[in-house]
């Protein structure tokens, strides 16, 4: 029974979305950031994106506030949940993003314009219209733009937060630029390439954001999907603690999330301490990819730190 009950939600989400079993059950993709020796792809070690993408506490508490804040934008809501497979099978959807993110962050060149055309086909399939009957396009330029922001906004004040604190205006006025190309990459148009026009654009795109059942389901699924198990979920609910935390209160009210009162005073130190730990034993992660690509441009994994 569970068999046929799993076939018939794969089937029906699939009907709706345009998923297939396959989707579901084919192996991640096993790629190799080794080679070409001394392709920097479009980042490179000193960019702050190797830095700030190389913690994984961090990068999944930007990850997940991220998503809270594109959940929050009608037409963007509507494109990811109508159309995507996070309903039937969380974990693996969050993994196949983060490989993509790992993609063209680390990847050489030739990686990331794969990953580029590959998302792009699957996007130029997505349409459809909002709950209020707006019509929509995934590769919509400006809802591109609000996908790469939260993002970037995302992973960056998680970093900030939870492992170097000592960033700078400036430090993040060249993240946001580093970025310009993986936003572009995936089709924005324009994208903020400063902390200005970062702060400018999200004032602009708050009134725009709104409390809605799928941000509520969104939180429920990601505060049980871990890859541990039973054994993970205090961790990943911490972490969705964390992600809702880095959301200024404003931005909190607007999305309709809160941080339980129960997490509100121990969810920083606590994140803090997971992300240093994490970091600390991201050092003995060979096959990481960022260690991958620290061996392809033959530099230290000092650059990661």
């Amino acid at each position: 029974m569970a068999a046929q009950g799993k076939a018939a939600a794969l089937k029906r989400d699939g009907a709706e979305t345009g998923a297939t079993a396959r989707d579901y059950s084919s192996p991640m993709p096993r790629l190799d950031f080794s080679k070409p020796a001394g392709d920097p792809g479009l980042l490179g070690p000193g960019s702050l994106g190797w830095k700030v993408s190389a913690n994984p506490i961090a990068s999944a508490v930007g990850g997940i506030a991220a998503v809270i804040l594109e959940l929050a934008e009608k037409h963007v809501r509507a494109g990811v949940w109508d159309h995507s497979t996070f309903k039937v099978d969380p974990i693996r959807r969050m993994e196949r993003t983060g490989m993509a993110a790992a993609a063209v962050t680390y990847g050489p060149t030739k990686m990331a314009e794969m990953t580029f055309q590959r998302v792009t086909r699957m996007h130029e399939r997505v349409t459809g219209t909002t709950h209020d009957g707006d019509a929509y396009r995934a590769m919509d330029p400006k809802l591109l733009t609000w996908v790469h922001v939260t993002a970037a906004w995302g992973f960056f004040n998680a970093y900030k937060r939870y492992v170097d604190p000592s960033l700078s205006h400036e430090d993040e006025d060249r993240y946001y630029r580093e970025g310009e190309a993986i936003g572009k990459g995936f089709g924005a148009e324009w994208v903020p390439t400063s902390k200005a026009e970062m702060d400018a654009y999200m004032a602009e795109m708050t009134p725009t954001l709104y409390a809605n059942e799928t941000v509520q389901e969104f939180l429920e699924l990601v505060r049980n999907a871990t890859p541990l198990g039973q054994a993970g979920k205090p961790v990943q609910r911490l972490i969705t603690q964390a992600a809702i935390d880095l959301l200024p209160e404003h931005l909190q009210k607007q999305c309709g999330v809160a941080v339980s009162a129960a997490a509100r005073p121990f969810v920083r130190p606590a994140v803090r301490a997971l992300a240093n730990t994490a970091g600390f034993a991201m050092r003995f992660a060979t096959n990481s990819p960022a260690h991958q690509a620290c061996r392809r441009m033959g530099v230290s994994t000092d650059c990661l730190r």
